[in-house]
């Protein structure tokens, strides 16, 4: 029987986990106004006049203000020198004014009035005009939706409007030494949750009876619950984000198990996979394959590398072991990794394409899957984050296939 899987009851390994959130601290604020600086100075080099950040992570990343987007506008706009200054529905002042760690005036519009010429209105009472020469350039938030674009653009004509991300991206991409400690802590949760979810897995055991265990089992750790989970046992487990029925546990199935929480903010996510009961030689060999990958994908992640580099070290460890090439199954048929942060997906990626160099404070996952389609899958998921001295595991990464979470050593 693979080590840790299986033997406790839902009940004893709830009652083995504790609270881990003690001594976390959220975001100061003078860190969130050393982002505001520095995405100033940013937006100086580039020429860029004022960003408008909508509600979303970025609002959250800059002002504090957690605020989900719905079909009114709210946001801050960033002058690129000065105070930043909330937009709001009139009816929701007092929230915004409770919800703000980063102080600022809010300008309001009611209902039946547009938040758009009211954006207008506050860049050009900010100074944040043309001349005959070039008009001004103002920086939108990507994630803000097409209507409310296309509200602002019709509106302000003159503006020329870039994507923020060349400010708002350039920051977050990296993280500071309170952020990393945060997802530090986040993924030390998950991965005990991990520890703890094998340990309940029974022949018969459903999917949908272990994801409930896992929001359980993050809530005893101190997280809110769980920010997601995806259960699979078996050939399902070849389907990298799941599929809808869900699956009884029976002996000799792969077990893939990918969750995560949110800590002040910022999330873990780790996957494991490992057997039920024992590997067979075709599952202990491509299980190898999928480590091997993960390490080689880690080797290639030197300072300054192109983030595209490390996709290409995993496809070319999991090529020389015939399988592939590219996209192809059986094989990997997604990137390698991802950022993360406030976000679960954000800049940068491993993937052909993303010539980011590799800097410090940067945070990605490593998570080179092999799906071998009506079979099984392995994805073995651990994060690093860029050192002075080059990268580093947040999470150790799974031991061995007979072993996964190094209990024997």
């Amino acid at each position: 029987m693979t080590l840790g899987v299986g033997g406790s009851t839902p009940e004893q390994a709830l009652a083995r986990l504790r609270d881990m959130t003690a001594g976390a601290r959220p975001i100061a604020l003078d860190e969130y106004q050393a982002r505001l600086d520095r995405a100033q100075a940013r937006m100086r080099e580039l020429g860029i006049g004022a960003l408008f950040i909508g509600a979303g992570s970025n609002l959250e990343y800059f002002t504090g203000v957690r605020w989900n987007p719905s079909e009114r506008m709210v946001g801050a706009i960033l002058p690129a020198d000065g105070a930043l200054e909330y937009l709001a529905p009139a009816f929701e002042e007092g929230t915004i004014l409770d919800f703000q760690v980063v102080e600022g005036p809010v300008r309001l519009w009611e209902e039946h009035e547009s938040p758009y010429r009211l954006l207008l209105e506050r860049l050009q009472a900010l100074g944040v005009v043309g001349d005959r020469r070039a008009a001004p350039r103002v920086g939108i938030c990507s994630s803000l939706p097409f209507f409310m674009y296309d509200g602002i653009r019709q509106l302000t004509m003159g503006y020329e409007f870039i994507d923020a991300g060349v400010v708002t991206s350039y920051c977050r991409q990296r993280k500071s030494a309170a952020e990393i400690a945060l997802m530090q802590r986040a993924k030390e949760m998950t991965l005990e949750v991990h520890k703890a979810a094998a340990s309940i897995l029974r022949e018969g055991i459903t999917t949908t009876e272990v994801s409930e265990f896992i929001h359980q089992a993050h809530r005893a750790v101190g997280a809110s619950g769980s920010y997601f989970c995806i259960v699979l046992f078996g050939p399902a487990s070849a389907f990298p984000h799941g599929v809808r029925h869900a699956q009884t546990l029976r002996q000799g199935d792969m077990v893939l198990i990918d969750t995560g929480c949110r800590l002040h903010g910022y999330l873990s996510d780790i996957t494991r996979s490992y057997v039920f009961g024992e590997p067979n030689e075709r599952q202990r060999a491509f299980w190898n394959m999928e480590k091997d990958a993960q390490l080689a994908a880690f080797a290639a992640a030197r300072l300054g590398a192109r983030c595209e580099e490390v996709d290409e070290a995993a496809r070319a460890s999991l090529e020389a072991d015939g399988l592939g090439p590219g996209y192809q199954l059986p094989g990997l048929p997604h990137r390698t990794g991802h950022g993360i942060g406030l976000d679960i997906h954000e800049g940068p990626y491993l993937v052909r394409g993303d010539e980011t160099p590799l800097d410090v404070g940067m945070c990605v996952s490593n998570e080179p899957m092999i799906c071998v389609p009506g079979e099984f899958g392995i994805r073995l998921e651990d994060h690093f984050y860029m050192s002075e001295t080059g990268p580093r595991w947040f999470t150790e990464p799974s031991h061995s296939v007979d072993d996964p979470f190094g209990l024997n050593r």
